[in-house]
């Protein structure tokens, strides 16, 4: 159990935390929430000692591993499996196996595992991290925005992985939905406090607001007392005979604490401008192939007429072509094959992150709002820089001076300036806090137009998508439906859908409980079998690939007419095949126990659903 005990954090002036209390018990999965900002990454670095504290006490347990999933990802080694074996606290070599087989239990092949980590894409990147991670059986896992530059099937991956991960998790992302699948406590930071409640964001959320009303009411009566004793105090000072009563008001005032009204915390507020448009279909695709230079074709005889109305999604796995396809929607890439033909009172606004190169670095932010409209006065700008979260002096910030999540939100407030009967957004919410993505969400839901996004998130996929763009199988295909349909009639290729009931499970604290306390015994005594298992299966393996090379070596010496050789190979294939007759029987020994106690635990679990 990690346990925090009064801790402070400021930089300078700057207060991001102030007497931080909680603990993370055992099996815990923590969701960490809060603004951008305000301290999130900061306290998951205070666990990991990459960063100090002000005052405080921070307890871990002896010998207790941790294991980071940081944003950045960084190799350092020529292959996949060195870099995973890189950190591991055991003899890489002896060890090598179970790097070997974490990583085939995340998709990578035997010739994956010698190729260069940098070589796959960012899905896959981060599930070589991952694994470079759980090289070091950590009994904790810290997972900073895990799901950025994720394409949706590795999100629902990571997503399946967590759940069932048996140890703890502290974990920050903007995506709500997936946050909520995972987690069984959540801790905020708000008002430089921290937070914890058992349970999902929302019920967290729900408290805050209802302390909040509390305190704002509290107040409000405090104000009016307060008002009441002074009242009475100027109006009796004088007379003689009240002066003890006044003298016990005196000091009831003196008394009574001074609550401070809250500060408004400012949010992002989308609302997009909608410029009327009448008819029924606001862009027609006809044919549309596109291949990059000397590389395959992504699209080939794509199609799709988009009415005025339509809430499109373009979903499917990194690398395949979804944002060329939406550039090619935009005009930004021309197809090599097929039209892109829009009506005539179409006006669109095109959001992708790389956009942010096409800012003016030396306009401040309030000028590169103005420049997508000469009809937009000052105070229109105002608002829309405010909207964005630059007020006052920040909306006089130059472009070239902000970081990459200041220049999305002016990307974002270029389009809400304009107004528009097409969005086109890709990947819209990587640099969004949770409410940030509420907000946009609710915005996008709000307007009156079509929207065509690439995302992820399935939050936004459910709320909002009523059609689909899928890349899977070779080539782009459309599904008229919604993204549950999609899932329940289709789905992903490398997803099991086969439909599984869900039973309720009981929500007693004392039934959670003796549930949590079974499943920690149920991993005490499985784990070192598991273990035992893949380090006999591994050992055949070896074995199995021994005997196949002295049987290379064998065949050869037979066409030299080797006999002594010949003879010598004989007896190292006997000991081998007498090695993988032993390890056999012990494999089936094992796997009995594995079975007869995983059945045993099991039937005791379905006792609590």
């Amino acid at each position: 159990m990690i346990a925090f005990d009064n801790i402070s954090k400021s930089y300078g002036l700057r207060v991001l935390f102030d007497g931080v209390t909680f603990n993370v018990g055992k099996g815990e999965k923590i969701g960490l929430v809060g603004r951008n900002g305000h301290g999130k990454t900061t306290l998951m670095r205070i666990i990991t000692g990459e960063e100090s504290f002000d005052e405080g006490r921070l307890s871990i347990p002896k010998n207790y591993k941790i294991g980071y999933l940081k944003q950045k990802i960084d190799f350092t080694q020529k292959t996949v499996i060195d870099e995973v074996m890189a950190d591991s606290p055991f003899d890489k070599e002896t060890n090598r196996w179970q790097g070997e087989k974490i990583l085939a239990g995340l998709g990578f092949s035997c010739s994956d595992m010698k190729e260069s980590p940098e070589s796959f894409s960012g899905g896959f990147q981060v599930r070589i991290t991952l694994a470079k991670v759980m090289a070091g059986q950590p009994d904790m896992l810290l997972l900073d925005e895990p799901t950025n530059y994720l394409d949706i099937q590795s999100v629902r991956w990571l997503k399946g992985f967590l759940v069932s991960w048996i140890g703890e998790v502290i974990l920050i992302t903007h995506d709500r939905q997936f946050m909520d699948d995972i987690i069984t406590h959540t801790v905020g930071i708000h008002r430089n406090k921290v937070r914890k409640i058992q349970g999902k964001t929302d019920k967290f959320y729900e408290q805050i607001a209802k302390d909040e009303e509390i305190y704002e009411k509290t107040r409000l009566n405090d104000e009016q007392k307060r008002k009441e004793m002074e009242i009475y105090i100027t109006r009796f000072r004088a007379k003689a005979r009240l002066a003890g009563l006044v003298q016990s008001r005196i000091k009831a005032l003196n008394k009574m604490e001074k609550r401070e009204k809250l500060q408004e915390i400012k949010n992002l507020e989308f609302t997009f401008r909608y410029k009327p448009f009448a008819a029924k279909q606001i862009m027609r695709c006809e044919n549309i192939s596109f291949a990059y230079p000397k590389g395959d074709t992504l699209i080939r005889d794509f199609s799709i007429i988009v009415g005025s109305e339509d809430r499109i999604g373009i979903i499917g796995k990194n690398g395949k072509g979804k944002t060329t396809l939406m550039k090619i929607l935009a005009g930004i890439l021309k197809p090599i094959q097929g039209t892109v033909t829009y009506h005539t009172g179409v006006s669109f606004g095109y959001y992708e992150q790389t956009n942010v190169s096409s800012l003016h670095a030396e306009n401040t932010v309030e000028e590169e709002i103005q420049s997508v409209s000469e009809n937009l006065d000052r105070t229109a700008v105002r608002n829309i820089c405010g909207n964005m979260m630059f007020e006052q002096d920040e909306a006089l910030k130059k472009i070239g001076v902000l970081s990459g999540g200041e220049k999305s939100r002016v990307m974002l407030g270029k389009i809400i300036a304009t107004p528009l009967n097409l969005i086109m957004l890709d990947e819209p919410t990587n640099h969004l806090d949770m409410d940030s993505c509420d907000g946009l969400m609710e915005a996008l839901d709000e307007f009156s137009g079509a929207v065509i996004m690439i995302t992820h998130n399935e939050m936004f996929l459910h709320a909002l998508a009523n059609r689909l763009i899928v890349f899977q199988g070779e080539y782009p295909f459309i599904f008229d439906g919604t993204y549950s349909e999609f899932l329940e009639t289709i789905g992903w290729e490398s997803e099991d859908n086969k439909k599984k009931s869900v039973k309720t499970q009981g929500n007693k604290k004392d039934i959670r409980k003796l549930k949590s306390s079974l499943l920690v015994e149920k991993n005490k005594i499985l784990k070192p079998l598991q273990e035992t298992l893949e380090k006999i299966e591994y050992d055949i393996f070896i074995a199995e690939e021994g005997i196949k090379k002295l049987n290379e070596d064998a065949m050869k010496a037979a066409t030299e007419g080797n006999g002594a050789i010949i003879g010598e190979i004989g007896k190292k294939i006997n000991a081998l095949n007498l090695d993988i007759e032993s390890n056999f029987l012990e494999l089936e020994k094992v796997s009995s126990q594995i079975d007869e106690k995983t059945k045993f635990f099991n039937e005791k679990l379905e006792e609590f659903e």
